[in-house]
């Protein structure tokens, strides 16, 4: 969960939490609660920000290196 979330917040970069979760499709609450480790993401979610980056799941979730 840790890693998931440092890489998450690495990769909005600028853009808010709000803005993304528009973008997304996944409520901005949610997205929240993954970045504070307060919620354990679930495989469609993990899916639809991974498409989004255009990014590895296990990029995302810390099993695999950039």
């Amino acid at each position: 969960m840790i890693n998931f979330a440092n890489n998450l917040k690495e990769l909005l970069g600028d853009m808010s939490v709000n803005e993304f979760s528009k973008k997304v499709g996944i409520p901005q609450q949610t997205i929240s609660r993954y970045l504070l480790l307060q919620r354990e993401i679930t495989l469609d979610n993990l899916v639809k920000i991974a498409d989004f980056f255009d990014e590895d799941i296990d990029v995302l979730i810390g099993r695999k290196n950039y």
